[in-house]
């Protein structure tokens, strides 16, 4: 088992010795790549351009096209600098490419020792309080239990089989005895999302290693010690969210943040930054603090949260995707405030009768109260914190209801970041910014004053104008006319067809997803997957197995899929991808911005996402394809300049005959090799 203790990348002595310079530590670096790498001007000036940065305290926002090889451009001066580097991704892909490939390859080259280590956030760890608590008979209720609906906790993946929920939890237990990390990565099985919530706990139920009388022996604990003692320390981008969010209390202290794929930081830290509430944390806390609770007002407490968590359900289920508080005198928004004001006082209540608990003399229960009494008094805690979030808003925010009216969700986010980043993250730490796709005015955007930062695009190496081609469906009908869809369909069924399958078709709905597939399926003999028909995963292994088979999703695949080669040699996006105009979120961010909503909100978004998609299909340098938009807005419009400029510099068409013609070489090269 892999110890807990920061990995050591390369003792003294055991390469060549530090070089002197960024340039020359980078290529001895890539000199150690399969074939002996090759030098790339636009990762040389980045890896510089970084150096400098660093040295100079500045902040600095990198552009980096596909194939730049982005992550040894940062990695090579961070570890050179002398300084702690947080490196945040936005992807778990990625953090696994880091240290298990790039990081033993930077130091194996710099021949020094370097320190690094993979911080991930409490859930992904097993909790030994709970293992304790679970072995000594803990488990049976919860096992007999099914979620209740509405509960927001429940979703797919939910096991409500007992026996095979026991089978699970009986694993868990003997693992737990095993490892050395206790990191849920290791398993050698997948354990449904309740198994794995019996024997872990979240950053909001735990109550720390002070208070929990496993703390001296926690998984959680010794990965965040391990983190302490490392110069590098990878994690995810919304653990650094929390990290902020809490005031600096999860990360060790550092010199330097590197945001990888910072094209998603907007999104994540406007929800780190912000708050949420559902019925199911109403009825989690009643079942947590029920055998810790004293009192004779401890039952009525208990009785009180399932009553508010009903009470809050039948508040929200009628309002999913709608704004809340929107500043005007809504009788609906009264009567959810005095919910949520409710449950607040029974949230205290509760507090009150788990501390009666600590009293010596009411000491009389079992030896696992210790622990879940911290836990129900942490999760009170942040509840009753949350809760009051919601009391305090103020005009910098946005509430909305999420989710499904079956499972609602109650947020409130700041409308914009940029003002609580820059005054708790520019000012204290340097950065580095980068991602194949940078947004328009990221720096504006996220609160970094200009005067502080640089902002480089070092492109790409790869060929797109002899590789690629943009075609943009120009004769398509206008997206508002019901002759719309179908022609999208007849559209797509053709350039599938061209193509001989090889299609990764990314739709913005499930709904269009969904109807294109059971459409073009009629219209074609290839294959087509479909978004949901497999986990996520299997669904891309399968894509890329066999050459003849389309993949059909929305929009969790228009980033952070990577399939070289053969098996893509076309992307088909079925429109371009704008917010919906009632999207609660960007409603408050386009009514702040006023006239100008379209080019600071809407526009820079579809013109990420858009570029995004795009970058799904030249993967390596041997890639070749199209990129077929279906919405005839990317040749008409007055903002099309807006949007294309930010795809990769492909050659563009709107005859389909260019796009027959040019995937037809692709298959003849490829049958002659």
């Amino acid at each position: 088992m892999e110890s807990t203790a920061p990995r050591h990348l390369a003792e003294p002595g055991e390469g060549p010795a530090s070089p002197g310079t960024v340039d020359a530590a980078l290529a001895a670096v890539t000199a150690l790549l399969p074939g002996g790498g090759e030098a790339r001007a636009g990762q040389v000036a980045m890896a510089e351009a970084v150096a400098t940065a660093i040295e100079g305290g500045r902040h600095l926002i990198v552009s980096a096209g596909t194939g730049t090889g982005k992550s040894l451009g940062y990695l090579v001066p961070a570890a050179l600098s002398g300084k702690r580097v947080i490196v945040a991704t936005a992807t778990k892909a990625l953090q696994d490419q880091l240290a298990e490939n790039d990081l033993p390859l930077v130091a194996r080259a710099l021949g020094g020792r370097v320190r690094f280590a993979v911080l991930k956030g409490r859930s992904n760890y097993l909790c030994r309080q709970r293992a304790d608590e679970i072995g000594l008979g803990g488990a049976q209720p919860e096992i007999g239990d099914a979620p209740a609906d509405g509960d927001a906790e429940q979703g797919p993946g939910r096991d409500t089989d007992p026996v095979r929920l026991a089978d699970q939890v009986r694993r868990l237990l003997a693992w737990s005895e095993e490892t050395n990390t206790g990191d849920r990565a290791e398993l050698s099985f997948e354990p449904s999302p309740r198994a794995w919530a019996m024997l872990s706990v979240g950053p909001r139920e735990c109550p720390g290693a002070f208070r929990c009388p496993k703390g001296p022996v926690c998984f959680a604990e010794a990965a965040r010690a391990a983190a302490a003692e490392a110069e590098i320390v990878v994690v995810n981008t919304h653990l650094y969210g929390a990290h902020l969010a809490s005031g600096g209390a999860v990360l060790p202290p550092h010199d330097i943040v590197v945001f990888d794929e910072a094209h998603e930081l907007e999104d994540v830290m406007t929800q780190s930054l912000g708050v949420e509430v559902t019925p199911g944390r109403l009825r989690a806390l009643g079942n947590l603090a029920r055998e810790v609770a004293k009192g004779d007002d401890a039952p009525k407490a208990m009785a009180g949260l399932v009553e508010g968590a009903e009470r809050l359900h039948a508040a929200l289920a009628g309002r999913t995707g709608t704004r809340v508080f929107a500043g005007t005198d809504v009788p609906a928004d009264r009567e959810l405030a005095a919910t949520l004001e409710a449950a607040g006082a029974l949230v205290e209540r509760v507090i009150a009768a788990v501390r009666r608990g600590e009293a010596p003399s009411l000491l009389d229960t079992g030896p696992d109260d210790t622990g879940r009494r911290a836990r129900a008094l942490s999760a009170a805690g942040h509840l009753s914190s949350d809760l009051a979030r919601f009391a305090g808003r103020g005009g910098d925010d946005v509430a909305w209801v999420d989710g499904m009216p079956r499972a609602p969700v109650l947020r409130l986010s700041p409308i914009d970041v940029g003002p609580p980043l820059a005054e708790q993250l520019w000012g204290e730490v340097g950065a580095v910014l980068t991602s194949a796709t940078i947004p328009v005015r990221s720096a504006q955007r996220l609160g970094i004053d200009a005067a502080s930062v640089d902002e480089l695009d070092v492109g790409s190496p790869f060929d797109y104008r002899n590789h690629a081609l943009l075609y943009v469906a120009r004769h398509l009908p206008d997206r508002r006319s019901p002759e719309s869809e179908p022609a999208i369909h007849e559209e797509l069924a053709a350039l599938i067809r061209a193509a001989g399958g090889r299609t990764l078709a990314l739709f913005t709905s499930r709904r269009a997803t969904d109807a294109a597939a059971v459409a073009v399926a009629e219209l074609v003999d290839e294959t087509i997957l479909v978004q949901g028909q497999y986990p996520k995963a299997r669904l891309l292994a399968e894509f890329a197995r066999d050459e003849s088979t389309c993949l059909f999703a929305t929009l969790g695949f228009w980033q952070g899929v990577d399939i070289p080669g053969r098996s893509l040699s076309l992307v088909a996006l079925d429109r371009l991808p704008f917010a919906r105009p009632d999207d609660p979120l960007f409603e408050a961010r386009r009514e702040r911005a006023g006239e100008r909503a379209f080019s600071l909100v809407d526009l820079p978004r579809a013109a990420t996402l858009l570029a995004q998609g795009a970058g799904r299909l030249i993967r390596s340098a041997t890639d070749r394809g199209v990129v077929a938009v279906l919405d005839p807005r990317l040749a008409t419009a007055g903002y099309r300049a807006v949007l294309l400029a930010a795809m990769p510099p492909m050659r563009r068409t709107t005859d389909r005959r260019q796009v027959e013609d040019f995937l037809a070489r692709i298959l003849d090269d490829e049958a002659a090799q």
